[in-house]
């Protein structure tokens, strides 16, 4: 059954507009808190958000419709993603929620469901929760009447972020230090802009910082994984060992080396691949799971480690079904998503960038040095913006395109084509040997796609640099 609601992560959409309005999330937290009332009378459910000034909103909304129907309500404050993902399970919590657009622009808005496992939520609950919400939207739904000494207590947990610190922490090695390494920190203006600081001063590093002082309404604005050209420029300034940057929501890491060069979701993996072979964590028989969107030079780089390595949709949701299902550890994105099930459940940006450094430290090399063995081959990523949903006949007609277009590159390299799944646009993926050869195909075939689709302009993302995504100010 298709969802109406749910899209690849929660409920997305710009704040103001439906569904992202206080009467439709006060019945949506009335609908999952009636779920999960089924599985147990007693539900209690966590609730996280990032510093966007509509998280207030979102909050308040969320949490009257889940008391309203007797579920009791623990308020996190601002914390990060993979903090609520680790504070759902350690309050023993039938559901986490995060309200969040992670890397998207502050109008923009989200509520995601983790389940008491503290993974994201199975289809079937939020295809529950859709239908119990189908009967609000309606009125169908029998009147809301309840005794008010049934009402769930509502509770703010004072000390939600101190918790997340010394889970982060944790994720290292007993007497692990960071010392002497000077790091520049660049939180995006987002949710993790108070815990991350802490977290890597704690352990002993040299702390500069970028993007920590957030007004509610710069989240991800020139900072962050998803616009990291200021970080760089601050690398080499300040003659740093490195530096790490986080998206909004604080699931994606990013990091750039001591020359200010970038090392994306791709090349972390990679690195931690190489460091779970030496230390014999890998199965028999584990690999690594990346997406369609992986550069076809990590694929090439595992192969020459005899790493197994395999493919999902893109989507950490998507790359954590394949792990569970091959049993495996370690999966990720070129976005920054990194996967680590010895340590998480979920994307968790500060604890991959932990277990990278963790890595450096023992190995006593550089963050280039440990990447030595894998190349990325060029890669253009382009964003062709779309004003309406594509129907399965032009879904087709991408699948076609895609096709006659990846013969023309005679084996040497990919092309993807996939609609966004968080925001209004077409990601168009060309990958091969000659950066020259791929930018004339990836032109040529925004070109013939704006006609077929009546779109005439797209803004590039990536160039040789999967982890870049700038954002577009056209979309339609």
């Amino acid at each position: 059954m298709t969802k109406q609601f749910f899209g690849t992560d929660g409920i997305r959409a710009r704040v103001g507009e439906f569904p992202m309005i206080p009467e439709f999330l006060v019945k949506l937290g009335m609908a999952a808190g009636r779920v999960l009332k089924q599985h147990q009378p007693k539900a209690r459910v966590v609730i996280g958000r990032d510093t966007r000034r509509s998280g207030h909103m979102i909050e308040s909304a969320l949490e009257a419709g889940l008391s309203a129907v007797g579920v009791e309500v623990y308020l996190l404050g601002v914390m990060p993603t993979p903090g609520v993902a680790y504070l759902t399970r350690a309050f023993h919590a039938e559901a986490g929620i995060v309200i969040s657009a992670s890397h998207n622009p502050h109008y923009d808005n989200g509520i995601k469901f983790f389940g008491s496992d503290g993974a994201k939520l199975s289809d079937a609950l939020e295809q529950a929760i859709e239908t119990t919400l189908s009967l609000y939207l309606s009125d169908r739904a029998p009147p809301t009447l309840f005794d008010p000494e049934k009402i769930g207590p509502v509770k703010e947990v004072s000390d939600a972020a101190g918790r997340y610190i010394e889970f982060c922490k944790a994720s290292t090695p007993y007497f692990f230090d960071l010392r002497p390494f000077k790091i520049i920190l660049d939180c995006a203006h987002g949710a993790t802009y108070h815990i991350a600081p802490q977290v890597f001063e704690e352990l002993g590093a040299e702390v500069i910082l970028m993007g920590t002082s957030p007004d509610g309404l710069n989240i991800n604005a020139d900072y962050g994984s998803t616009s990291p050209q200021n970080l760089q420029k601050k690398v080499l300034l300040e003659k740093a060992d490195f530096g790490i940057a986080f998206d909004g929501d604080g699931d994606r890491v990013i990091m750039v080396d001591q020359a200010g060069q970038l090392v994306d979701g791709d090349e972390i993996v990679y690195l931690l691949a190489k460091d779970c072979l030496r230390e014999g964590k890998f199965k028999s028989g584990g690999g690594v799971v990346g997406t369609l969107m992986s550069n076809f030079g990590l694929e090439q780089a595992l192969a020459r480690e005899k790493i197994p390595f395999v493919r999902a949709s893109v989507g950490d949701r998507h790359v954590m079904m394949e792990l569970k299902n091959r049993q495996w550890l370690l999966g990720g994105e070129s976005s920054g998503h990194i996967i680590w099930l010895d340590s998480t459940t979920t994307g968790d940006g500060i604890v991959a960038a932990l277990q990278v450094l963790t890595v450096m430290k023992k190995l006593q090399l550089s963050l280039r040095e440990c990447l030595l063995g894998m190349t990325k081959v060029p890669q253009v990523l382009l964003n062709m913006p779309l004003n309406q949903k594509l129907s399965k006949e032009q879904l087709n007609l991408l699948e076609d395109q895609a096709v006659l277009a990846q013969k023309k590159l005679n084996g040497k390299g990919r092309v993807l084509l996939r609609p966004s799944g968080t925001e209004p646009l077409l990601r168009v993926m060309v990958e091969g040997e000659s950066l020259s050869v791929i930018e004339t195909l990836a032109q040529e075939l925004v070109k013939k796609l704006g006609d077929l689709l009546g779109v005439n302009s797209c803004v590039p993302l990536m160039m040789n640099e999967p982890h870049v995504c700038r954002k577009t100010t056209n979309m339609i």
